[in-house]
């Protein structure tokens, strides 16, 4: 019996996570008991006739429906997102992913990219004499309005961080259950928010209900000269509305960390617009990240081996 307390077989484990792979599967045998088979697998025929168990980083969604054989009875995947999953090939298997792994190093790059547009980081930089010494009309987060659109894991690591800064946080999500950080207003509509939101995050799962949901309306209705903070998916965002909303000044910056398509291609706008600070989808990336994501899976793996209950259950009908 396994340190996890075996009451059944889970046969193979197979690791898809192209181009670290190797490297995962590494990791996960230095975790794993002697009794767990860890194969890295990216066709259907290299799959163990035992193998129970997907693990993915979904980078290949064609490959992971090629995996799902039907021995497998439960897929994880490493990370918060399954927009991607071939969900007509889930069946009845069970599917989880390492909801929250990142929460605290997302939340805190939009804490840096909400500070860094009230305080004109790093435009206020010197490296010669300025025309004028100790003068500036620097912004501050005491007494702004954040607007969170999403209230899972990354929104409530928000709320959390923001309000030691004294700004006013209010919230919509899909129900209107309320917030688990007290002091969060969750209102109403998403228009609500937009209104009197000073910085918009995005931080919502990517589903058919959230796709374009920042559209030409809904910066229609945004608050004049707010800051839009993306750490969700870009198909969350028109980027076409973005743009016109750009121009005209009804935002005033666009920090986003994710955006359509990924990898963007050169020459896109998105580069080039002065108003746009654009990162390559690295706001999850901290010294605990992957050790957090990892530790979901095994102790996922000692609850299935137990037949007990998983977590970061994701609902194959909301598709998060």
């Amino acid at each position: 019996m396994s340190r996890f307390g075996s009451v059944r077989d889970v046969g193979s484990i197979v690791v898809h996570a192209r181009p670290f792979g190797d490297a995962l599967a590494g990791g996960l045998r230095g975790l794993l008991s002697a009794e767990e088979t860890v194969v890295v697998c990216e066709e259907r025929r290299d799959v163990p006739t035992d193998a129970q168990v997907v693990v993915t980083l979904l980078d290949d969604p064609d490959h992971v429906r090629q995996l799902l054989v039907p021995s497998v009875a439960w897929t994880h995947v490493l990370g918060a997102g399954v927009d991607g999953f071939p969900f007509d090939a889930l069946g009845d298997r069970v599917l989880t992913c390492s909801r929250g792994a990142a929460a605290v190093a997302i939340a805190e790059w939009v804490l840096g990219m909400m500070l860094a547009f009230e305080k004109s980081l790093p435009e206020s930089w010197v490296d010669a004499p300025p025309p004028r010494w100790s003068t500036a009309s620097l912004g501050t987060l005491a007494g702004r309005t954040v607007g969170l659109v999403g209230l899972g894991a990354i929104g409530v690591e928000v709320a959390r961080r923001v309000q030691a800064f004294d700004a006013k946080v209010v919230a919509v999500r899909r129900t209107r259950a309320p917030s688990s950080v007290t002091g969060v207003e969750v209102v109403g509509g998403l228009h609500q928010l937009l209104a009197q939101a000073d910085h918009v995050v995005i931080a919502a799962p990517a589903t058919e209900g959230t796709h374009l949901l920042m559209d030409a309306r809904a910066f229609a209705a945004l608050k004049p000269g707010a800051h839009l903070v993306n750490v969700a998916r870009g198909s969350l965002v028109d980027q076409a509305a973005l743009r016109v909303a750009l121009d005209d000044g009804r935002v005033a910056r666009a920090s986003l960390d994710t955006v359509t398509p990924e990898p963007l291609p050169a020459g896109h706008w998105l580069y080039e617009h002065p108003a746009v600070r654009l990162s390559p989808h690295i706001s999850w990336s901290a010294p605990s990240t992957m050790s957090r994501t990892l530790d979901i899976f095994v102790e996922n793996l000692r609850r299935f081996r137990q037949g007990a209950p998983l977590c970061g259950l994701v609902d194959p009908v909301a598709r998060y």
